[in-house]
Order: C-alpha cells, then sequence, then structure tokens
C-alpha cells in the first residue's frame, strides 16, 4: 500500500504593514497605533512600510524627525517593483479608485504575501484590498 505524505500545514507570517496614516500616528505617539505596533512586536510580526509610504510622509526637512524615527525603529522598507506596479494599475481599473499611492500599498503588502495593513484612513484601502482575502485592513 501507497503511503501518503502529509503536508504540514504552515500558516502564513504574521505581517503588519503600516501605511501613511499609521506612520504619522505612530509619529505623534498615538497611543492605539502605539498599542498596535507593540502587539505586532511582541507575537513577533515582521512590521513593513512600503516605500511609498515614504514619499507621502517625508519632506527632505528636520521636521521629518518623529517620521524618521519610526522608520529607523521599523527598520524594514518594502520597495515597489514592476510587479507591484502592474498589480496597483490593475487594482486601479477594476475598482475604479484614483488613489494610487493606496493602490500601491495594497499592491505591496499583496506582494508580501499579505497580512494586516494598519491604516488611518482605511476607506479605499477597503475597496482596493477586496478580492485579497490575506490583506485584513484594520483601522487605527
Amino acid at each position: 500500500m501507497a503511503r501518503t505524505r502529509r503536508r504540514p500545514e504552515v500558516s502564513p507570517p504574521q505581517r503588519l504593514i503600516l501605511d501613511s496614516g499609521a506612520v504619522i500616528a505612530l509619529a505623534r505617539h498615538d497611543l492605539r497605533a502605539r498599542a498596535v505596533l507593540t502587539a505586532a512586536w511582541e507575537a513577533g510580526a515582521q512590521v513593513v512600510i512600503p516605500s511609498v509610504v515614504l514619499a507621502e510622509t517625508l519632506r527632505g526637512s528636520p521636521r521629518d524627525a518623529p517620521v524618521n524615527q519610526v522608520i529607523t525603529s521599523v527598520g524594514e522598507v518594502a520597495g515597489a517593483d514592476a510587479a507591484v506596479g502592474r498589480l496597483a494599475g490593475t487594482l486601479l481599473g477594476t475598482t475604479g479608485c484614483g488613489a494610487t499611492v493606496d493602490a500601491v500599498i495594497v499592491a505591496s503588502a499583496v506582494a508580501l504575501g499579505g497580512g494586516v495593513l494598519l491604516s488611518g484612513d482605511p476607506d479605499d484601502l477597503h475597496s482596493l484590498a477586496d478580492g485579497h482575502p490575506e490583506v485584513v485592513v484594520r483601522p487605527l
């Protein structure tokens, strides 16, 4: 009799992805945002900031210091490649949404393999992430 090898069930990695609103909230020491970030770290989750969030939150001045502290403490920035750009364009086309930065954030989350997307403004993100159950939008 042939033996069947059972494939071990592997759950997807835990991941917290921060949008611009979440990064700004953390830079302003928002207690809710800090609690979510702390819980993610305590759970061993990977915390990532999509590179497009840097463009939305930094202006190249000394006033960027609090945001830079958040970026440094998180330590991982996910770049956008051609696949992320194409997926973002597809998301914009299928939803009719015009929020390009939000589409790149959701596409980055999909490319990373999913996770919880922490957002200060979740409305557009919800529609863009629809159809991608691996991306869960969590409002602040």
